[in-house]
This record gives structure tokens, sequence and C-alpha cells, in this order.
């Protein structure tokens, strides 16, 4: 709690008495070289513990830092069960999923969700329903990131192997080794 005493202190620099001329205070008077020093007003003398103070200079840098994280969650079970409770279950033609090499980087934007997989890999699933399996370093465990993950954003706005770090919830944090798109092929 601040005190009362520092709260009126500039009140009573207003109201100071002058400073003595002479006598055995004299040694109290500010020099006559900043008495007469440009801006020292002689009328008022209780400002110049004002203007002492004042005449500190300002510092003149700035620094502003933005740091933007994106959180991408885990995918949700649930609409996918109600889309297909309403449609009779039929023969599907037999499909295999093949992987496929993807590039170095995919942007972070168009990841929607995130699962993963028995095989110690993550499964992005991408807005436009694309999938991508991303391989982990072999010290971290695709299971600490069940709950989703964060990333940093970067300038280009891109997720990329051997450069970003995921962090998951619980504060785990690895690096992509290797990134797989997952495609459904007809036998």
């Amino acid at each position: 709690m601040t005190s009362p005493a520092v709260l009126f202190a500039p009140l009573m620099l207003l109201f100071a008495p002058p400073l003595p001329t002479g006598g055995q205070d004299a040694h109290l008077l500010p020099r006559a070289e900043q008495r007469d020093a440009p801006g020292a007003d002689r009328a008022a003398p209780g400002w110049l513990a004002i203007e002492a103070a004042r005449s500190v200079p300002a510092q003149a840098q700035v620094r502003i830092e933005q740091r933007v994280i994106i959180r991408i969650g885990p995918r949700s079970d649930s609409g996918r069960q109600n889309m297909s409770s309403f449609v009779a279950p039929r023969a599907a033609p037999s499909r295999r999923v093949v992987e496929r090499e993807a590039g170095e980087c995919l942007p972070v934007a168009a990841i929607g969700a995130v699962q993963p997989s028995r095989d110690n890999r993550l499964m992005l699933y991408m807005r436009d329903r694309r999938v991508y399996a991303a391989r982990l370093e072999r010290s971290c465990f695709a299971r600490d990131f069940y709950s989703g993950f964060y990333v940093e954003r970067n300038s280009d706005g891109m997720l990329c192997v051997d450069r970003d770090k995921l962090q998951s919830r619980n504060g785990v944090k690895c690096e992509v080794q290797k990134l797989h798109r997952l495609v459904a092929e007809r036998d």
C-alpha cells in the first residue's frame, strides 16, 4: 500500500518555504552557477527539486515483441459418428492406404486436427480432407500429443521438418523428422 507521504510529497514541494539567503544554512543553497543557469527559476526555489528530477534523461529505446502460438486440437470422433449413423452400411470397394513422400513443409493454417497413431506417429488431418503422417524424433512418443499440440508461428506460416518443434500440452517438445501423405488406393 502506498504511504500518504509519497502521495503528498509533490504538494509539499509546491508550498515549500523559500530557501535561506545566508547564515548557517548557506551550504544548502545551490551554487551560483546552478542558480544562474538558464531554466532555473529564482522566484520559486521549491521547484529546484522538481527540475532536478525532470533533468534525468529519458530512455529512447522501445522494444515490441510479438509471439503467436497456434494450438492444433485433437480430432473429434463425435462428428464422424453422427454422420455415419444415418447411412446404411454397404459393401465398400476394397481400398488400401499408401504412404507417399510429402514435401519438407506443411502450412500450419491448413492443419485441422491431430491424432496419435499406434506406430508412434502423429496423424495430421488437413482442412481440405488430406491426411499426413508426421514421424517424430526418436526420444518422443506420439501418445504425449493425445490432446493436441502447440506450434509457434514462423514468418512463412509453415510447419517444416527439422526446424519446428511441436509442444504437447504436458510440456514435451519434439521435432518433426519426416512427413508422409496418406493416400487411399483402390485394389
